[in-house]
């Protein structure tokens, strides 16, 4: 049988290996010049593979469309992903988060270990083709793929795409699997050309939005103050104001920049906002609000202890220089400002009305969140092909015969650790074993 993989991603080149191994003749297109763009900055470069979670817990790790990948996740699991890896000689560890990285730091190796095994199954690897078309099934039974090459530059510019029939390339194949990707990180590829090839069969998309994304703040000026603090052991909760409703609630890392917030508990956050019902409406409004407790092991009774055994070791300094202890130096004069107190007060002089503002502060830090950053500095595509249309246990479409769809293409997206990864192997590896 002869297999046509569109998307040389962890989905795409999965679901080649799945198919190759499967004893087909399998053609990888790729858009770019190499294959696992968006894979080498993955987990900053080192490639969170996975997570060490059981398998039945990472549907707990997607909020939205979680049941849809029921079946994926039981035909290629986490093990399956380790096992993988080890075959092809590297090795894996375990860090705090459940998460999974080869023992060596390297994205690098785990693409790798990818492209050897290709090589191994002889998928045949066509560079620098973008695919315009994807054609029905015709009276052989056999669907078009109809392709223009694109020659890169040195400074990787496109100087070669006036499609002249040149340049033009039709494949014919059993099966096709389109695994191109979403919109997020559009420099390795995933410019959501796979949407338009998938509309133009009949195929519906479900609303593109940013996911696992930085926010950002009406307080810009307290932002830029606190530009680079990154901040451990944080409790956050995104609330709706309107109805004082908690959206989101997690602890762990958070990091100022200036437009807003980012780091890991903001970036998970930001998945559940953007579902949220009439997000826009309550954004524009000013109702949604990011609650931070810096001291989230201390009560409010037990942080106002402390702060009375500080102030006692500081009685004779003024307020702006007692907080050393509780606070990072970054963080003090935007505390002192939200608490009101004078900040050339003597300590000894504050009173525990004062005290009891200082504590509502460090317990409850509210910022104004005004929107999310664009698609482009997004982890992760929010939306996709419509679900309802893509059979489950097989990844097969529903209306077009023949075809499968792989990854972030489809309406599935998780939180931060792995998971999202591990949604690329195993839808991939769920399409390429198919047929």
């Amino acid at each position: 049988m002869n297999v046509i993989v569109i998307g040389g991603g962890p989905a795409g080149m999965m679901a080649a290996i799945a198919s190759a191994e499967n004893g087909n003749n399998v053609i990888l297109l790729e858009k770019k010049e190499r294959l696992g763009r968006k894979l080498l900055i993955t987990g900053k470069g080192r490639c969170n593979i996975t997570s060490s979670l059981p398998i039945e817990e990472f549907i707990q790790n997607i909020p939205g469309n979680g049941q849809f990948l029921y079946s994926a996740f039981k035909n290629y699991t986490n093990n399956d992903i380790i096992n993988f890896l080890n075959e092809e000689g590297l090795d894996v560890k375990e860090e705090r988060g459940n998460r999974i990285f080869p023992v060596t730091d390297k994205s690098l190796d785990v693409l790798k270990s990818f492209t050897k095994k290709l090589k191994k199954l002889n998928v045949k690897i066509e560079y620098n083709m973008e695919v315009t078309e994807i054609v029905p099934r015709d009276e052989n039974g056999k669907l078009k793929v109809k392709t223009v090459e694109n020659k890169e530059n040195n400074r990787g510019n496109i100087n070669n795409r006036d499609k002249n029939k040149n340049n033009i390339k039709i494949f014919e194949a059993d099966k096709v699997i389109l695994a191109t990707g979403g919109k997020s990180y559009p420099l390795t590829g995933s410019t959501g050309d796979g949407y338009e090839l998938a509309k133009k069969l009949g195929h519906t998309v479900t609303k593109i939005r940013p996911s696992l994304v930085p926010l950002e703040a009406f307080e810009q000026n307290m932002c830029k103050d606190l530009q680079g603090l990154s901040l451990r052991n944080v409790n956050i909760e995104l609330k709706n104001k309107e109805n004082n409703k908690i959206i989101y609630q997690d602890f762990g890392e958070m990091l100022f920049t200036h437009f807003g917030v980012s780091g890991p508990t903001i970036l998970s956050g930001s998945a559940h906002l953007v579902r949220y019902k009439n997000i826009d409406e309550l954004l524009k409004n000013k109702k949604i609000v990011l609650s931070i407790d810096f001291k989230p092991a201390l009560s409010e009774e037990k942080l106002d202890e402390r702060i009375l055994r500080d102030f006692a070791e500081f009685k004779n300094k003024q307020f702006k220089n007692s907080l050393d202890k509780l606070l990072p130096q970054k963080l003090i004069p935007v505390i002192i400002e939200k608490s009101g107190i004078n900040p050339n007060k003597k300590v000894n002089e504050i009173n525990k009305k004062e005290r009891h503002s200082l504590v509502e502060v460090l317990k409850n830090l509210e910022v104004t969140i005004r929107g999310f950053r664009p698609i482009d500095e997004a982890i992760v595509t929010s939306g996709g092909i419509n679900i309802k249309e893509i059979n489950p246990k097989t990844m097969e479409s529903k209306l077009v015969n023949g075809l499968y769809f792989a990854g972030e293409i489809i309406d599935v997206d998780a939180y931060t650790g792995g998971f999202n990864l591990q949604i690329a192997y195993s839808t991939g590896y769920t399409a390429g074993n198919n047929m």
